[in-house]
């Protein structure tokens, strides 16, 4: 969480010191000389000193653990403030060659998120036998207020220097909370009755427990008990609580799944260690299947550091080629899921290769296709346009470069991708070189089904389970789901 409770500060960070520097040599301090630098307190700045300093008080970095500290809201370190004098040392007086011998502050009031920091330092007094500066330090805030005094002790440069500046590296602040929210959308809401298809190695079993102990589901085991109890007992994993079913083998543990969900015993679905081709085989079954008129779809919930707002993924898992029909259905779910997410109108960039109608690239047709069935009520609850290129999709910037005038450009809430292939390197692309967070769910059929991993780790486990248990919630006809009126990020 950051300290503000926002995701804030995401905006690469330019140096302090941009132009080209010039030092000042001992030969050429005088008494009285100053020089100053000024700076806001961000939440970024703070997290980065955090990281840095290895200091992570919660009173830096938790605002409900800060209202109740002395001061009553987040306050950034101490020594940021004496940074920032650092700063004026190693860049403005003496600058550049400036070797630090020793510095004392006083913190004489606390600095919050949005303070404007001036920090200035003085000379005090010059020993010319070891080139020796003593500087008055002292920062003080928008108001005039000090809330830094001190002095700092520095051997000064004798040679000049002039100089371009050193290009810093940009700073992106990769951060994990967006699931967090996810969760948090959950509180409050009944467990979901699960049925867990043969949990029958430790990932998955552990999986649908850990979601059980954070109150998403009430699972229902289903697969050879003696083998379930077995695995459960190596792994510390107490599972007395939860109903088990004995089946022989993962295709009757499929079946009874199913049949669960079906009989409206279970309100969702979660795959355990069998292949997804066995589990889903059973779900699309004609006579004993969970089929609607739905053609059932995957979506990846992707939480992705360096964009603003959940971002659905489909389809990546289920149709592999899908067809114009195919893809009605594949948008009409992601819709409605983006809805229960809390996505007033949700955008839809519906993904080709070119941004242009190319009677070559069929995708490109279909994209037009949509919109124009959206447009006559065939397709309802989003904002669709199409084709778009990922850039065009992603980046407004992107598409003004190119003249496109989009209302989804740079704001799309969902990715409609061209067939499984396409999906399936996009959401593994942004997972393992965006640092993305994701979580999955089948849509289309009577209940969610929950496809996990055995690479999932527990934040995606657990956050599959939460997108599960809303949509499972929302269908509740006697439920009404608050827990969905928030969007899980800005709009």
């Amino acid at each position: 969480m950051t300290a503000n409770g926002e995701t804030s500060g995401d905006l690469p960070m330019a140096p302090i010191e941009a132009a080209p520097i010039e030092n000042v040599t001992f030969d050429e301090i005088v008494i009285g000389q100053s020089a100053s630098i000024a700076r806001q307190l961000t939440v970024m700045d703070v997290e980065l000193f955090a990281t840095v300093s290895g200091n992570i008080d919660p009173v830096h970095l938790d605002a409900k653990f800060a209202a109740d500290s002395r001061f009553q809201k987040v306050i950034g370190h101490g020594m940021w403030s004496g940074a920032l004098i650092s700063g004026v040392l190693g860049t403005r007086l003496p600058g550049a060659g400036t070797v630090y011998a020793g510095q004392d502050l006083r913190f004489r009031r606390p600095v919050g998120l949005g303070d404007v920091i001036t920090a200035t330092v003085t000379v005090r007094e010059k020993q010319a036998d070891k080139n020796i500066v003593v500087f008055d330090c002292l920062c003080t805030n928008q108001d005039g207020e000090v809330v830094v005094t001190g002095t700092a002790e520095v051997v000064a440069p004798t040679r000049k220097v002039r100089r371009a500046a050193h290009a810093l590296p940009q700073i992106q602040m990769i951060r994990h909370d967006k699931h967090d929210a996810l969760l948090r959308k959950c509180d409050g809401l009944e467990p979901v009755a699960t049925a867990v298809a043969h949990p029958c190695d430790e990932s998955s079993l552990k999986g649908a427990v850990e979601a059980a102990e954070a109150g998403l589901i009430d699972p229902i085991l289903i697969g050879p008990a003696a083998k379930i109890r077995a695995l459960a007992a190596a792994h510390g994993l107490d599972i007395a609580r939860y109903r088990l079913i004995d089946v022989e083998h993962s295709h009757a543990a499929a079946a009874a799944a199913v049949a669960l969900a079906r009989s409206g015993e279970a309100e969702a679905v979660m795959k355990g260690s069998l292949h997804t081709d066995e589990l889903m085989a059973e779900v699309v079954r004609k006579e004993t299947g969970l089929r609607t008129s739905r053609r059932i779809s995957h979506v990846f919930v992707m939480n992705v550091p360096t964009y603003p707002r959940a971002l659905l993924i489909t389809d990546a898992a289920i149709n592999i080629y899908p067809t114009l029909e195919d893809k009605v259905h594949i948008v009409q779910n992601a819709i409605d899921l983006a809805k229960v997410l809390g996505v007033e109108t949700p955008r839809v960039a519906i993904l080709s290769a070119v941004e242009t109608l190319n009677p070559k690239i069929a995708t490109t047709l279909e994209a037009a296709a949509l919109c124009k069935m959206a447009d006559r009520g065939q397709i309802t609850g989003g904002i669709l346009d199409g084709p778009l290129a990922f850039d065009n999709a992603i980046s407004a910037e992107a598409a003004r470069i190119k003249g496109i005038k989009s209302p989804v450009s740079g704001q799309a809430d969902i990715l409609l991708v061209p067939d499984l292939e396409a999906g399936n390197m996009l959401a593994k692309q942004l997972s393992f070189l965006a640092n993305a967070d994701a979580a999955g769910i089948v849509l289309g059929a009577r209940v969610p089904v929950i496809l996990t991993s055995r690479a999932d780790n527990v934040r995606t486990r657990l956050a599959s389970c939460a997108v599960a248990a809303l949509v499972a919630a929302a269908r509740r006809p006697s439920l009404a789901l608050n827990a969905a009126a928030a969007p899980l990020a800005a709009e």
